[in-house]
């Protein structure tokens, strides 16, 4: 797995994530040398290579001559969002994924999730982008701190949830009910869908309750992981009112 770009490779760096780091001969002197430094601390090979290489691996010229080889990148077990959570000394916040097939949407929503104060995304095997290369570019290391969680079946894993008493809130651009409206002081699972079709029937007869975020201007939806990110820091920042 490759990803590309100097802040990107260089959050992959400091992770300790990077196998090779590959470098572009005739690249910045002063790049080079910030990026040999952080890539000596984490005790991780530079290989500088012909341009010309690096954009036939990518199949782009858009990788700015810095490119890291990462190892294999590994979901999270199914607990490990509950850890985070009780590690933290916070009310659980997870974040679920329905039908989110872009990987760009699928990299920001971690990326969002894990800035905001989230302690999980968890997405279906059959019916998500696949945890890749341009999905942990787009995250911009958010993934090496938020568990990343795989099931096989959404509307089990709610049920699953649900005997350990989650509540969860899909977000529709139909409800009735803004964030204001809710109660968040309590375990919470989030349920983004995709921005052609939203919610599925079956996960939406799920959720205990829809959410809408109310929209002022001509248009009448938003990208999915902008969706996300408001609706996420709605409900922290309504705990953190609740609880002073």
């Amino acid at each position: 797995m490759y990803i590309y770009g100097k802040n990107s490779v260089i959050e992959a760096l400091d992770s300790g994530q990077v196998n090779v780091l590959l470098l572009a001969k005739g690249l910045n002197a002063k790049s080079v040398s910030q990026l040999e430094k952080i890539a000596k601390k984490s005790k991780t090979h530079v290989k500088f290579v012909a341009r010309i290489e690096l954009d036939q691996l990518l199949k782009t010229t858009k990788h700015q001559g810095i490119v890291a080889e990462l190892e294999d990148f590994e979901y999270a077990d199914q607990e490990a969002p509950f850890v985070n959570a009780k590690e933290k000394g916070e009310q659980l916040l997870l974040v679920l994924l329905d039908q989110i097939n872009d990987p760009r949407n699928y990299g920001a929503i971690v990326r969002s999730a894990e800035a905001l104060g989230a302690h999980g995304v968890i997405s279906e095997e059959r019916r998500s982008a696949p945890l890749s290369a341009t999905v942990i570019k787009v995250a911009a290391g958010a993934a090496n701190h938020i568990p990343i969680v795989q099931v096989k079946n959404l509307a089990r894993y709610i049920d699953q949830l649900k005997e350990r008493n989650v509540w969860i809130y899909g977000a529709a651009g139909e409800a009735y009910n803004e964030s204001k409206d809710l109660d968040w002081n309590r375990s919470v699972a989030l349920v983004i869908g995709s921005e052609g079709s939203g919610l599925r029937r079956l996960i939406r007869d799920k959720c205990d309750d829809t959410l809408k975020i109310p929209l002022r201007g001509k248009i009448d939806s938003l990208n999915a992981s902008v969706a996300a990110g408001i609706l996420i820091n709605d409900i922290i920042s309504q705990r953190e009112q609740t609880n002073g």
